[in-house]
C-alpha cells in the first residue's frame, strides 16, 4: 500500500522520521523498479533547528521545495558530487524533512549494482545517504516530485512491517557541527543491528 498525503502530513517530524523505518521506497525509471527498504533515517525541523537548510525560514532555489506541499522529495546535491533524498513532512510552509541515509536492497538488484558499478551486494551498496540515492537512480532531477500520485515514479509503501520501538537505535546526526547545540539533538534513527545501517559516526559529549 502505498503511503497517502496523511502520513506526511504531521508536524512531529522526529516522530514521521521513526515511522519512516521499514517502509519501502520504490523507483521506478525508465522500466526499471527498484525497491530498497528504509533502514536509517535523520529528523529536520525548521525553522528552529540549526541543521535544516530552513533555518529561520530560509528561503532560497534550493530549499523551496522544503516549503512546499508534504509527500514530496526534496532532493540537493552535497559537495557537489552526492544526490540526497529528503521526504518533505508537515503542513505547506514548515519546511520540515527527514533526511534518507540507508536502504537495505529488496528488488530490482541488478539496476541498483549496476548503478553503483558494483558486482556483488554488500553495505556499500546502499548504507549511506549518498549512495542510497545513486542505488535508486535518484538525481536533483527529481526534486520536487510528489510521493503520492498514483503515476508518480517515486513513491513510498507499507509493507506491512512493523519495527518495534526496542529494535530502534536512536542518536546525533551526522555532518552537522556548524549548527551549536542543535548538532546535539537525538534525531538520527536506525535499525537495530541492520547491515544496511550508515557508518558515519554523529557528536557525543
Amino acid at each position: 500500500m502505498r503511503l497517502s498525503a496523511s502520513f506526511f502530513d504531521r508536524d512531529d517530524v522526529v516522530q514521521i522520521a521513526q515511522d519512516l523505518l521499514g517502509k519501502y521506497l520504490c523507483t521506478q525509471l525508465e522500466s526499471e523498479l527498484s525497491v530498497g527498504r528504509i533502514v536509517e533515517t535523520e529528523a529536520y525541523r525548521a525553522p528552529e533547528d540549526r541543521a535544516s537548510h530552513a533555518y529561520n525560514n530560509r528561503l532560497t532555489p534550493r530549499t523551496r521545495t522544503m516549503f512546499g506541499p508534504p509527500g514530496r522529495a526534496y532532493i540537493y546535491l552535497c559537495y557537489g558530487i552526492h544526490h540526497m533524498f529528503n521526504f518533505v513532512t508537515g503542513a505547506e510552509g514548515t519546511a520540515h524533512a527527514v533526511l534518507l541515509r540507508g536502504i537495505e536492497p529488496v528488488e530490482g538488484l541488478e539496476f541498483m549494482l549496476k548503478r553503483r558499478n558494483l558486482s556483488r551486494l554488500g553495505p556499500k551498496l546502499s548504507a549511506g545517504p549518498g549512495v542510497a540515492c545513486k542505488a535508486l537512480g535518484l538525481s536533483t532531477q527529481y526534486d520536487g516530485i510528489s510521493l503520492l500520485e498514483s503515476d508518480s515514479v517515486v513513491w513510498v509503501e507499507d509493507r506491512g512491517d512493523i519495527v518495534s520501538p526496542k529494535d530502534i537505535v536512536q542518536g546525533t546526526r551526522v555532518g552537522v557541527a556548524y549548527a551549536g547545540e542543535d548538532a546535539f539533538l537525538p534525531w538520527r534513527f536506525s535499525i537495530r543491528g541492520n547491515l544496511y545501517v550508515s557508518p558515519g559516526k554523529g557528536l557525543a559529549r
